[in-house]
């Protein structure tokens, strides 16, 4: 009986603690971030499995995505302090360097390791190669912008050249580049997805190459924040880090169709079957970083891009720019 009653008691006791400990977790006053990000597109899956999963909840944040178009833009928001953290393409982290801002932004994590754009035609073709592009006109994305750059690295990689041996229009405005296409512009349109898939089905182009698989590996979109952000607050960038991580391995340990009911919520004017395509496509080419460690390699790739397009004069020092010592950590 004594045996009996100790059981009980312990069992009640276990169970108060629980109970206290639940509570007191939800108790918890979660940090709020703000994130600016270049776009809201299903590229950027691993974010929004990372929102979607809770894992910045688990690390004691709360996310305010605020959608900022254009990597320019999110830097300026980073660089105003509108922002806490921006997610763009780390040549704008390089451009704020040389421009010589003494608390300047480092990146330290790494999302997308290829370019997700896609060559959509307005004509199928059965065996498509980049020479096919010679004498037609692309509507390219803006100058100095990673898709229109990386376009012309490997344009110009098959020798090809992008200024005279064709025409590449970098007027239109990002968002207004399917449109532009649709309407009659262009013999081909550099669009990222599920743009590139919907004018597809509705008959208007095809897609007929994947910038990313011609481009290698590149630090395409990343995270970064101020120097001294950074340096303030460890525990929130390895948290936010540690996020990230865990949406990464999930993308790569589920299939598209997993991937999709996740973040569904986060597009809901795209179909489950569409986002399954689109998620399946970025799959195929690995766009996804394994871990969100940015490598000196890739990182000096992305300066070789952005030199061959004329819009670098300096090359910066990986060491300054890139903090890994986060992604690292949690990869370990």
């Amino acid at each position: 009986m004594k045996k009996i009653l100790i059981a009980v008691i312990s069992l009640f006791v276990i169970g108060v603690v629980t109970t206290f400990l639940i509570l007191d977790k939800k108790e918890q006053k979660l940090t709020k971030i703000k994130l600016a990000e270049v776009t809201h597109s299903i590229f950027y899956a691993p974010q929004y499995v990372a929102l979607e999963k809770g894992y910045f909840e688990e690390e004691g944040l709360e996310i305010e995505l605020i959608l900022t178009p254009g990597a320019d833009k999110v830097m300026a928001a980073v660089l105003s302090n509108d922002v806490d953290i921006g997610f763009s393409g780390s040549e704008a982290t390089i451009y704020v360097y040389n421009a010589g801002e003494k608390d300047y932004v480092q990146t330290f994590a790494q999302l997308t390791q290829k370019d997700g754009s896609f060559i959509v035609a307005r004509k199928p073709y059965n065996n498509f190669t980049l020479n096919d592009l010679k004498g037609k006109y692309v509507i390219g994305g803006r100058k100095g912008g990673m898709p229109e750059m990386t376009l012309e690295w490997i344009i110009k990689e098959h020798g090809i050249d992008p200024h005279k041996d064709l025409t590449i229009d970098t007027s239109v405005a990002f968002p207004a580049m399917s449109g532009a296409f649709i309407g009659g512009l262009g013999d081909f349109v550099a669009l990222f997805e599920p743009t590139a898939l919907m004018v597809e089905r509705e008959g208007f182009g095809y897609v007929v190459a994947s910038v990313g698989a011609l481009g290698g590996k590149v630090p395409y979109t990343a995270y970064n924040a101020r120097k001294s952000f950074i340096n303030k607050n460890p525990d929130i960038i390895e948290g936010f880090t540690r996020a990230i991580y865990k949406g990464l391995t999930f993308v790569h340990e589920h299939n598209a169709k997993t991937i999709a009911e996740v973040i569904y919520t986060q597009f809901p004017d795209t179909s489950m079957n569409d986002l399954i395509k689109v998620i399946d496509r970025y799959k195929k080419i690995e766009a996804w970083s394994k871990t969100p460690e940015l490598t000196e390699d890739a990182f000096g790739h992305l300066q070789d891009i952005i030199t061959q397009a004329g819009e670098l004069e300096k090359r910066v020092p990986f060491t300054n720019l890139v903090n890994n010592e986060f992604a690292k950590k949690v990869s370990k």
